[in-house]
């Protein structure tokens, strides 16, 4: 009995670990960008260049998908050269001290057939908080030995609540840089 009980486990274990699909997203496919309020009457855009999103799901539905993405900081560009370096100094990212965001997963739901809430940890700094937004799954297409898959996404953050500190402001006391950053995802994702 116990031998059939240990047999019975490792099936189990065999049979999940082998169905257990990897994507990873296509970086020549894929952006993270953001923006943000400047002067309170415009705004400015930004983009990280180097960043891993690594998706693991059993299902092709990706129904309870696990997420990680780490995102290089040093990338970050604005196409302004010092308003980059200012980004990150320690007014902003400190990314001499904290080189990578990530954010992980705890939850992937699907709510309709191309609508997701993903539900994860955020980590900028040395700060990480629980976020949940809705993502929309693009579809799913094979192209010769590749299958490849895509999602959107958008959701706003506090930088305030990131320790992105620089709080100058106008003689109208409006924020020079706005409070709140809105981060837009495209990500093409490859089945490995």
């Amino acid at each position: 009995m116990r031998r059939a009980s240990l047999l019975l486990l490792s099936f189990f274990v065999v049979y999940s670990v082998q169905s257990q699909t990897t994507w990873k997203a296509d970086p020549a496919h894929s952006f993270i960008q953001f923006e943000v309020s400047h002067l309170a009457i415009s705004t400015v855009t930004g983009k990280f260049t180097e960043f891993s999103c690594e998706l693991e799901a059993r299902k092709n539905s990706f129904e309870d998908a696990k997420v990680v993405a780490k995102v290089n900081v040093a990338s970050i560009s604005t196409e302004n050269l010092t308003r980059d370096k200012h980004l990150k100094e320690d007014d902003f990212f400190n990314a001499k001290e904290f080189p990578q965001m990530s954010f992980v997963s705890d939850s992937f739901k699907k709510v309709t057939d191309d609508q997701y809430e993903i539900t994860g940890t955020l980590t900028i700094r040395d700060v990480s908080k629980i976020i949940t937004f809705p993502a929309t799954y693009s579809g799913m297409i094979t192209m010769g030995d590749k299958t490849i898959s895509a999602f959107k996404a958008n959701f706003i953050i506090n930088r305030f609540d990131y320790k992105l500190k620089w709080d100058d402001t106008l003689d109208t006391g409006s924020l020079i840089v706005g409070e709140d950053v809105t981060v837009e995802l495209n990500l093409e994702l490859v089945k490995k």
